[in-house]
């Protein structure tokens, strides 16, 4: 049996198989387990092997590879225009394959272990970092409730929360004492955490030589490096520079219609493109003599605007302009560069 293009459909415990001829006829149509479905692919000849990009598919791919197959990943969303009828596990398969086989498709490279690894050390690193600013505010909350109002930020309250539970005369409870130490204790076990996943981030970036020449440009750290490598290896799967700032969504996506020019920014490498705005900061800090960043927020205490962040924000997705009127005959409209006008037009 001549084999062409094989459709996996993939499962947690199930998998959905569809073999496609050179003439795109259906030849194979079966339903494995994934034990089954590495001997039945062992001993076939196929061209190519496609599957969705989705939980399990870097391991079953890499598995497929050792097999000695051409396997390729396809993003869900590139599969669904091929989708002919109502949804079902064959359907899907049959869509995969047919789409694995046109020539201009894009593919997902499959990740390795090493990038797995690095991938897993930062979601559960973003897992403590999301619980890590949960307690915080709900301490905040707490003491709201008691009229002790605490600033934004985990530093002041830090440094506001030993007083307040040392101290008899505030309007505090026994149980709510008690609620605060638990949830102080709690803090600090998750930043003790959290600190180490930062050493474990900083020795995958002394290991990895990728890792350290990212971490030469400027303000790129640690977590960038690693964060970037873990979602996209060495970058092949990229023809140009171009391609990865439209993929982490640094240049706006293009929707245009009826000859109308429209465009939005949408991060399609979302996890990756929310380092960006802290690299720049982090960047300007260095420039400004600051290396760690402490001290610099959006607003002073007096109201006024941290000149560091206006420069971020001109660096990175401020799109004012400072655009001189003088010795301009033309009439057109100048944009105003002022921190308190944003995006107004006047000639």
């Amino acid at each position: 049996m001549n084999l062409h293009t094989i459709g996996i459909d993939l499962g947690k415990t199930s998998f959905h198989l569809v073999a496609l001829s050179e003439r795109g006829e259906v030849v194979v149509r079966k339903r494995f387990t994934r034990k089954q479905l590495l001997r039945f692919t062992a001993n076939r000849s196929v061209q190519r092997i496609g599957m969705e990009a989705c939980g399990g598919s870097h391991f079953l791919g890499r598995a497929l590879e050792q097999q000695g197959h051409d396997v390729r990943l396809i993003p869900a969303q590139y599969v669904k225009p091929y989708v002919k009828t109502n949804k079902s596990d064959y359907i899907d398969a049959e869509a995969i394959a047919e789409a694995v086989g046109r020539p201009t498709m894009r593919f997902v490279p499959i990740k390795s272990d090493d990038q797995l690894d690095l991938q897993s050390l930062h979601r559960v690193r973003e897992r403590w970092v999301m619980r890590r600013t949960a307690v915080v505010n709900q301490m905040r909350g707490l003491l709201l409730e008691r009229g002790i109002t605490i600033r934004k930020g985990r530093c002041h309250l830090e440094a506001a929360l030993p007083g307040i539970l040392e101290d008899a005369e505030a309007n505090l409870s026994g149980a709510l004492r008690f609620l605060l130490a638990q949830l102080k204790v709690e803090l600090e076990q998750t930043a003790q955490r959290i600190t180490e996943a930062d050493a474990g981030i900083e020795r995958a970036v002394r290991e990895n030589e990728a890792c350290q020449r990212l971490v030469t440009i400027p303000g790129i750290g640690p977590v960038t490096a690693t964060a970037v490598i873990a979602a996209i290896g060495n970058g092949a799967a990229f023809h140009k520079g171009r391609e990865f700032a439209a993929w982490v969504g640094l240049v706006p996506r293009q929707r245009s219609t009826g000859g109308q020019q429209r465009h939005y920014r949408k991060q399609v490498g979302r996890r990756v493109a929310c380092l960006w705005p802290d690299c720049t900061r982090r960047r300007c800090f260095e420039e400004e003599g600051n290396t760690s960043g402490e001290g610099h927020n959006a607003e002073r205490d007096d109201g006024e605007s941290d000149p560091t962040c206006l420069r971020v924000e001109t660096l990175y997705g401020d799109r004012r302009r400072k655009l001189s009127s003088d010795n301009d005959q033309s009439g057109d409209p100048k944009r105003v560069d002022d921190p308190n006008d944003h995006g107004t037009y006047r000639k």
